[in-house]
């Protein structure tokens, strides 16, 4: 018999991760674990109270991260140690805490009044290779899968898409699948669950993924997806279950339309093992101490599968419905202005 979900301690974990964020994490993940912190706690269904008592601050903090009017440099940056007053050309953003800090103002339900959208899209367009991937800063970084899905995901929110050159794009994505049908970082690398979940994410979040990908094509990334699970799940072939997968590879078959095929209460009880009973939380494994990546994405995982003490994921996005179903009211708000 599976381990029961302890809500309350996964709800206590979280709120400690914002509580210790000014001083126990390095400055350039605090936006990310702000993320994983509070969209954990809205899965939970546990945002109320630090809507009431939190959610100025926290909103004000995420829009000090914001560099706006400073062209390929525009978007949010990982840093608040520069202040505002020096020299623009020390502040630049950044895709992955831009995408983070948007869902962060979502799921606080803020209305995204004070982002300049221009300058967001100005600065991801800067950052598009040209072979159609992207890097994560326009000063020059690595360029993979992962930030190809950040730069979606941020046009998806912002409802605008004309900072993406979609056929480079979309070019770059077929050219990263792999002989075994999976996809890698890039073209010519190893297929990898996270890469394949941020590969497939980008092309559901395009309306694109029937239109790109052949059916034989997609049966045998199902195919793969599937043959990653052995209890738990894991992201290559020969490696062991990590909560983290539950999620990359579990968004991925739920994207796909084949979640239902894969053994879901083995999976669950896989990811319970991996809770921290103490503090709360999840690990890689059931003997890892929790960390709030796994934390969060192992709690994400759980959503998937219709865990019923959880709210619903919208899985490419990686939000909770409840923030996806705002996001729609502020885009909606947008149009009429």
């Amino acid at each position: 018999m599976a381990p029961r979900l302890l809500k309350k301690k996964h709800a206590k974990y979280f709120h400690m991760i914002i509580q210790l964020m000014p001083n126990a994490f390095p400055d350039a993940m605090r936006l990310t674990f702000l993320y994983f912190a509070l969209s954990g706690l809205d899965l939970l269904d546990d945002l109320h109270e630090y809507l009431i008592e939190k959610r100025e601050e926290a909103i004000n903090w995420i829009y000090r991260l914001q560099v706006k009017g400073a062209g390929s440099r525009s978007g949010f940056e990982s840093s608040t140690m520069i202040p505002k007053e020096i020299e623009t050309d020390y502040h630049c953003g950044h895709l992955a805490m831009t995408y983070t800090g948007l869902c962060s103002l979502l799921i606080l339900q803020d209305d995204l009044s004070q982002i300049d959208k221009e300058s967001i899209l100005e600065g991801m367009r800067a950052c598009q290779n040209v072979d159609g991937s992207f890097m994560a800063m326009v000063t020059g970084c690595e360029s993979d899968m992962r930030f190809v899905y950040c730069a979606c995901c941020i046009s998806a929110i912002l409802d605008d898409w004309s900072g993406i050159n979609k056929d480079k794009t979309i070019d770059y994505i077929v050219k990263s699948i792999s002989y075994d049908g999976a996809i890698g970082q890039g073209p010519g690398l190893e297929s990898h669950g996270g890469s394949t979940f941020c590969a497939v994410a980008s092309l559901c979040l395009m309306n694109e993924l029937h239109n790109v990908l052949s059916e034989e094509q997609l049966e045998r990334l199902k195919r793969w997806c599937l043959l990653r699970q052995d209890g738990g799940f894991h992201g290559r072939p020969g490696k062991q279950s990590d909560s983290c997968y539950s999620f990359w590879i579990g968004a991925t078959l739920k994207l796909l339309g084949v979640d239902n095929l894969s053994d879901q209460e083995e999976n669950r009880a896989f990811v319970l093992d991996t809770q921290n009973t103490l503090v709360g939380g999840f690990g890689k494994y059931a003997s890892e101490p929790p960390d709030p990546l796994h934390a969060y994405l192992g709690l994400c995982s759980l959503s998937l599968i219709g865990e019923p003490r959880l709210l619903e994921m919208h899985a490419a996005l990686n939000i909770s419905q409840r923030t996806y179903t705002h996001m729609l009211k502020v885009q909606e708000k947008w149009k009429k202005h």
